[in-house]
């Protein structure tokens, strides 16, 4: 196929090259980047044969509705555009519907993979009309894994920003498991060997995961984390799944508490804990200074 890869960034780059080594023929378009095939997005346009298809592929927010917007007003009746950044899956309804009113189709799609996609395949998780999809399949098909599996057309538009959302708030509590884990194994005193003991569990154990190869390879390069600051940012995905769950009533503890411990990494002196120490001092005598640790009685 005959693609334009709007966004040459960390993914959108790796997905552009992958989808080249299969045989696509990609026109990329990044204003910020030396390696863009074209210089606006009229050129891309103009660059690709009728009926088009285009993959925003920028941040989510104001980079992608500018986006998708300023395609409207150029691209044709039977075009497609296909939205693969962390979007919110409310959005996606709102400019379906704007490009639907042009003859334009529309597919939302989760991705997931990160940096090691160009070798190892993307997790595409696809929102549209069945007529869309498979009009898209050739891409889908040669950006998912070799050996198969990786893809799903999840439902109507939408559907696969939402389910995105869900796998991001879902790996927010796997790897707040790992570090709590690690803290722990750390902390006790009787574990000699924390990084092999996460390296002995990548075979044959029920917690291996692609996550805990990650978490064993940084352990190999950096066995204390030392260089690492206790920091971790929230893309919005994390968020978005916690409020989901309030709108239908669902639970979500784990996924709710990874968030907030996220939240946490980032007070260096947090005031939550100084309203802690205050009353345990208040009830206890448990006076604790930032110099100073102390046990509970």
């Amino acid at each position: 196929m005959q693609l334009g890869m709007i966004g040459l960034g960390k993914m959108g780059g790796n997905m552009a090259a992958r989808l080249r080594d299969k045989g696509h023929e990609v026109v990329g378009y990044d204003a910020f980047s030396e390696e863009r095939d074209v210089d606006t997005l009229a050129a891309l346009v103009d660059r690709l044969a009728a009926p088009r298809v285009v993959w925003v592929m920028v941040p989510a927010g104001d980079p992608t509705a500018s986006t998708v917007a300023e395609l409207g007003g150029l691209l044709s009746e039977g075009d497609l555009v296909i939205e693969g950044g962390n979007s919110h899956y409310a959005d996606d309804r709102v400019r379906a519907e704007e490009l639907a009113a042009k003859g334009i189709g529309y597919l939302d799609a989760g991705v997931s993979g990160g940096v090691w996609g160009r070798a190892n395949g993307y997790g595409i998780m696809v929102g549209g009309s069945e007529e869309d999809v498979e009009r898209a399949r050739p891409v889908f098909e040669s950006l998912t894994p070799d050996e198969g599996g990786g893809f799903v057309h999840a439902g109507r538009v939408g559907a696969g920003h939402f389910v995105k959302m869900v796998h991001n708030g879902i790996e927010y509590g796997m790897m707040q498991a790992f570090g709590e884990g690690y803290e722990l194994m750390v902390a006790s005193g009787l574990v000699d060997n924390v990084p092999g003991t996460f390296e002995s569990w990548r075979e044959g154990t029920v917690v291996r995961s692609w996550l805990l190869d990650l978490l064993s390879r940084a352990l190999e390069e950096d066995p204390e984390l030392s260089r690492l600051r206790g920091y971790a940012e929230d893309s919005g995905e994390g968020r978005w799944t916690v409020q989901a769950a309030v709108d239908h009533a669902v639970p979500a503890p784990a996924i709710t508490a990874s968030l907030y411990a996220r939240f946490a990494s980032r007070q260096d002196d947090s005031p939550a804990m100084k309203v802690v120490a205050a009353l345990r001092n208040q009830f206890g005598g448990h006076a604790v200074t930032k110099a100073e640790d102390s046990d509970d009685a």
